[in-house]
């Protein structure tokens, strides 16, 4: 008895955002950068505002570190380097 083989058909977009696993960008706190450059450094390269940016700065000195970004690997990198080229202790997940 053959065997049936049905054909699926995906378009380009569809087989792109199936390769584009999420991977996110992790600040991490350290004992060198002040909350003033990482304000600075949040709202200048990541579009936060001045409060977001607080949040953030308040949540990695509490916790260690916080989630800032999330997206395909390739976009985590450009963030991770120009973010360690600031000082800025950073990580991709």
């Amino acid at each position: 008895m053959p065997t049936e083989v049905q054909e699926e058909t995906f378009t380009l977009e569809e087989l792109l955002a199936g390769l584009k696993e999420m991977h996110r960008l992790i600040l991490w706190n350290d004992d060198f950068n002040t909350f003033d450059h990482v304000i600075h450094c949040m709202m200048k390269y990541l579009d936060y505002s001045e409060s977001q940016a607080e949040k953030i700065a308040w949540k990695v000195h509490n916790e260690g570190k916080c989630a800032v970004l999330e997206g395909s690997f390739t976009e985590m990198e450009i963030y991770r380097k120009i973010l360690q080229q600031e000082g800025l202790t950073v990580s991709v997940e």
